[in-house]
């Protein structure tokens, strides 16, 4: 999808989750006819955490490679808590632009807040060859990957770290001819659904991502590309 060495100050909201304790013991049980007890409430979620690192070559693995339009040292590894597809908190990994360490980690701060669902997260290298296609399968969200548009001789942003992809395999991109991406997605191109974390036009996520500047391609005329999110 379209689209080391210096150190970053932490980005950090919030602070460590709280443990909640209880003890479960034998009651009676109520009175036949008597209304259900009200289930206990969720465990709040912990706060919202966010750090950023360099990285090197090495640990970019497949994902970079010389000629690419940055340099390890321009990128940055950001660690911050998600909201799983289970409501719960996670910590999830994205390479992106050290430019845009700042806009990325405001944006997922927002999305946490709201409870958005994302399946996974994790950098791109950490699939075989750093295979985009293996990597929208496995429905994760994703940032930096040094690869040019598919079917152009043009970088995508992904090659710039300045572009996120979420949720793909429910968010895939699908074009006038009829290609989607990825190719196991079809099932998703009813954008009808209401499926926890299929992006809708309108949605909270579109909105809060476009008013802070950054371009949704499910706007786009062709493709359609409902995952991609960037910021150029």
């Amino acid at each position: 999808m379209h689209n080391r060495h210096r150190t970053l100050p932490l980005f950090a909201v919030g602070a460590a989750a709280a443990v909640l304790a209880g003890v479960v013991g034998c009651s009676p049980q109520p009175p036949a006819g008597s209304a259900p007890a009200a289930p206990p409430p969720a465990a709040p979620l912990a706060p919202f955490e966010s750090s950023a690192h360099p990285v090197t070559a090495q640990q970019l693995g497949a994902s970079w490679q010389p000629g690419c339009p940055v340099s390890p040292a321009d990128l940055r590894l950001v660690e911050l808590r998600y909201v799983g597809m289970d409501g719960t908190a996670h910590r999830g990994q994205l390479v992106v632009n050290a430019d845009r360490v700042p806009q990325v980690v405001a944006a997922f701060a927002q999305l946490y807040g709201m409870h958005y669902p994302i399946a996974k997260m994790t950098p791109v290298e950490h699939y075989r060859d750093a295979s985009d296609e293996a990597s929208m399968e496995d429905n994760n969200t994703s940032a930096f990957n040094c690869r040019p548009i598919p079917g152009k001789h043009k970088w995508s942003q992904h090659a710039f770290g300045r572009a996120v992809d979420i949720n793909p395999l429910l968010n895939p991109q699908t074009d006038a001819q009829g290609d989607v991406q990825p190719i196991t997605a079809t099932r998703y191109l009813d954008r009808d659904q209401n499926i926890p974390g299929l992006i809708h036009d309108g949605d909270p996520v579109v909105r809060m991502f476009t008013t802070r500047g950054w371009t949704w391609g499910g706007h786009w005329t062709d493709p359609h590309d409902y995952q991609h999110f960037e910021m150029p």
